[in-house]
């Protein structure tokens, strides 16, 4: 399939995606600092996953009646940042790095994967209704989170910030940075929860409150900062980095808070073991560097995949 420019590819997400939006430490000034595949104005097409073959040893730890049955069912949130999921021109499929693992981990565990597209906010409380048996949109592993999902993990991204190149922002540290400014976000996310939470930093320290600014489509978010809007964007790291690459006139300002990146399952899911074992059978076949390599996010593998770690607090 011939690949497309990103601009044509948020025009479509705008359409295609209404109501959906995606979530989940170094420094890096400008986008010069983003991977080599975020410099690049097309959507990686390269097939990365085909090739990989079924690990009995993974498969055994499936119970067993998904064993004989050879599904599962998987909620994906499309089209919040790049490169983690979007749609291609045809407006109906879907690519991007979570669908990459999604289908990588599939095809080490013998089975097939029934994908529904989903809204971000809507997954979790779906996967405990037992409406999916998981569910994938970057979703960061917080204590919070794990209180009612159980995660395995397959990358480590975070938190980070943006701006137009004319802000007066250069790199946000502490939260009292952001006071008296409007912060856009992605509905539902950890961005949101970080930021409400935080809210009373500014009245501490004598300052006007920042106002959060959310927003259901990224498409909104970015359209925000560059007409005036907001003044910031708070996202994730890889998302960021991919989008200022692809838009004139931002910045990617820095990192703020790294976290660990899975698959989401309802508590207590007996299905945790085998996507350990096929996400870590991917990392020593070499499938997993070829994945993160496809996508620009090198920088966000992990050594090991791990379910349901403490969130990384720094």
């Amino acid at each position: 399939m011939r690949p497309v420019s990103l601009t044509s590819a948020f025009a479509l997400i705008t359409v295609a995606t209404l109501g959906l939006t995606a979530c989940g430490s170094g420094d890096a000034a400008t986008n010069a600092a983003a991977p080599a595949a975020a410099r690049n104005d097309k959507i990686p097409t390269k097939d990365v996953v085909s090739a990989v073959t079924e690990d009995p040893a993974s498969a055994k730890l499936l119970p067993a009646g998904v064993r004989e049955n050879g599904t599962l069912k998987i909620a994906v949130s499309v089209g919040g940042n790049p490169p983690n999921s979007l749609y291609l021109p045809d407006g109906k499929t879907v690519v991007g790095q979570d669908i990459d693992f999604a289908r990588a981990v599939a095809k080490v565990l013998g089975i097939k994967l029934d994908q529904e597209v989903a809204s971000f906010e809507a997954i979790l409380p779906a996967l405990d209704s037992g409406k999916y048996d998981l569910g994938t949109g970057n979703f960061g592993v917080t204590d919070e989170r794990r209180r009612t999902i159980d995660f395995v993990t397959y990358i480590n991204d975070g938190q980070g910030f943006a701006v137009r190149k004319d802000s007066d922002l250069k790199k946000v540290t502490d939260l009292k940075q952001l006071c008296g400014l409007n912060v856009a976000t992605g509905a539902g996310t950890t961005f949101e929860a970080t930021l409400e939470e935080n809210k009373k930093v500014c009245e501490r320290a004598g300052k006007p409150a920042y106002e959060v600014k959310t927003y259901a489509e990224p498409s909104a978010i970015w359209s925000s900062l560059q007409q005036g809007r907001s003044d910031v964007v708070m996202s994730t790291i890889n998302g960021l980095r991919y989008a200022v690459a692809h838009q004139e006139g931002l910045k990617f300002l820095n990192e703020f808070h790294r976290l660990d990146v899975g698959f989401a399952f309802k508590k207590g899911t007996p299905y945790a073991a085998a996507f350990r074992s096929a996400v870590n059978r991917l990392i020593a076949d070499g499938t997993y560097a070829r994945i993160l390599a496809k996508w620009g996010t090198g920088p966000s593998a992990i050594n090991r995949s791990q379910i349901s770690p403490p969130e990384i607090k720094d």
